[in-house]
């Protein structure tokens, strides 16, 4: 058995990427590192067998937590996801997102120097491509497109970046980096775009888009995530980086009528109008970048990945998942975020 630290495992990705793990592949001893922040949630791992992992509620900030796990598990891995992730949140209180993502980070990368044992150990951390800064209407990014980060949360991502790729250079701690597009499916956190309208829709709330909703995100299916961070654990090269896009660039307006269209047909509201007349613009977010683009053209070649899902099938399964877990969700609003809007205390 491979012993595997997963931290923010009880998180969005982090949750669906041991579920894939466990049900794909009966070779991995998942340990889980979760503080359980407002994002994380221990209920995501419900459904899996107690003696299939291990749970530790704690921060990666604790060197000391960090240590012992490293000499009780001997890791042949760490797949880091633990994270502050959400742009609005990261302008109205940075601080965390700095603690989180590059204190914590940094934590983790030399508790891995100094303690790992393993011959075949890899450092996966897993990035964004918000830490490219934003595109035009023309280009995409690439492994090699300048940083240029817009947000708290951009530039604190790109910071760990930075801190992951330092590690390898000078210090020889065989890491990979991947950045991700907008990922969605089950267990997201509702402050994110594609929960936040399905949970409103159905609720019959305002549909909040930003200014004139023509900003541009490249979505990827979660599933589609989880396997090429194993791919890449597998078969990729020490020292790289792998961009992660699902190929569906598509306007945040035409996101939310979709999902609109979608549920008009699936649960249609009780007074009978179609929900995308609850559709509100709202004042736009300070910063927002208006395009998102990756080219996964060097994970597809190196590594014959490629996504199975298109947004009109991820879609569909993401909207069903939330109408058949609505307990999930409602005991979120109830006890950690009503959909409240965030990003504006400036």
């Amino acid at each position: 058995m491979k012993n595997v630290l997963i931290t923010g495992g009880c998180g969005f990705i982090g949750s669906n990427f041991v579920k894939s793990l466990l049900e794909t592949d009966t070779g991995y001893y998942p340990i889980i590192l979760d503080s359980l922040t407002y994002a994380g949630n221990k209920n995501n791992l419900d459904n899996l067998h107690n003696d299939s992992y291990v749970f530790i509620k704690g921060d990666i900030c604790d060197e000391a937590l960090v240590k012992i796990l490293f000499e009780k598990y001997h890791f042949q891995g760490v797949f880091h996801f633990a994270a502050e992730s959400h742009v609005d949140r990261s302008i109205d209180g940075p601080q965390t997102f700095i603690n989180t993502n590059i204190i914590g980070t940094y934590n983790l990368l030399e508790v891995s120097r100094l303690y790992h044992n393993n011959a075949n150990f890899k450092f996966i951390h897993i990035s964004t491509d918000e830490v490219y800064g934003d595109l035009d209407h023309d280009g995409y990014f690439t492994e090699d497109t300048l940083y240029n980060p817009s947000s708290p949360y951009s530039a604190s991502k790109a910071s760990s970046d930075h801190l992951a790729r330092a590690w390898h250079r000078t210090y020889g701690l065989p890491v990979v980096i991947t950045n991700c597009s907008n990922n969605y499916g089950a267990f997201q956190f509702p402050e994110k775009l594609i929960p936040l309208m399905i949970i409103n829709c159905l609720g019959w709330k305002p549909l909040p888009v930003y200014g004139t909703g023509q900003n541009i995100r490249d979505w990827l299916f979660v599933d589609d995530h989880c396997s090429a961070i194993k791919a890449v654990y597998e078969n990729g090269i020490i020292g790289e980086t792998y961009n992660i896009g699902g190929n569906n660039e598509i306007k945040n307006i035409d996101i939310v009528n979709t999902i609109c269209t979608i549920l008009d047909d699936l649960q249609p509201s009780d007074n009978g109008k179609s929900y995308s007349e609850l559709i509100t613009f709202v004042k736009d977010r300070p910063g927002h970048d208006f395009r998102y683009a990756i080219d996964s053209t060097k994970i597809q070649k190196s590594l014959g990945w490629k996504p199975k899902e298109s947004f009109s099938t991820g879609i569909k399964k993401t909207i069903q998942w939330y109408l058949e877990n609505e307990s999930w969700w409602r005991s979120i609003q109830e006890k950690k975020y009503n959909q409240h809007r965030l990003g504006e205390n400036i």
